[in-house]
């Protein structure tokens, strides 16, 4: 009974995947934590939308054009952020994914205004958080602020993505999330 017990805490061991700070590693990331400078990101959900849909129309308010191509589709990365420091600290709006064949998207702008779950970087007091608590964003379905991305169809042959998230103002790559499409 003892060897069946030690050899099933060896399998599981094995099964753990190990990342560095800063990165999630593998498709298994809804729910990840990753530090960018002082403040802490975690991915609530990342998926396809569907322009079509009531639920994902709202995520798509305030872009100039919901329009996609044959061989393009929308995607929302749905992201909450904590300032963890005992000072102020601003959230970054400067993202894009990376596929394996090294093409590169941007997020596409939304007008904040008219869409109440956009993410906007802001500036966090001490244990504050993006979306802010009471904010549609932080009682919607995701509890995450959506940062959008139009994509072309040819992700699916070139997965995985990876999510970049760099500091405000900067180029470095400050953290990378895995995503699961």
């Amino acid at each position: 009974m003892l060897a069946v017990a030690l050899l099933a805490v060896l399998l599981l061991g094995a099964c753990s995947s190990s990342s560095t700070p800063g990165t999630v590693a593998d498709a298994n990331n809804d729910g990840a934590y990753v530090n960018a400078g002082n403040v802490t990101y975690q991915m609530q959900i990342s998926r396809e939308l569907n322009q079509y849909n009531n639920e994902d129309m709202e995520y798509l308010a305030g872009v100039r054009s919901t329009a996609v191509g044959p061989d393009q589709l929308w995607y929302g990365v749905f992201l909450w952020a904590k300032n963890q420091t005992h000072a102020p600290q601003m959230t970054t709006d400067s993202f894009d994914i990376i596929d394996t064949q090294g093409n590169v998207y941007y997020p596409v702008p939304v007008d904040a205004s008219v869409n109440p779950y956009a993410w906007t970087p802001q500036l966090l007091q001490p244990r504050d958080t993006e979306p802010a608590a009471g904010s549609m964003a932080s009682f919607g379905p995701t509890q995450g602020g959506v940062v959008l991305f139009r994509l072309n169809n040819s992700v699916y042959s070139n997965r995985p993505l990876t999510l970049q998230i760099r500091l405000p103002g900067e180029t470095k790559i400050a953290a990378t999330i895995s995503l699961d499409l």
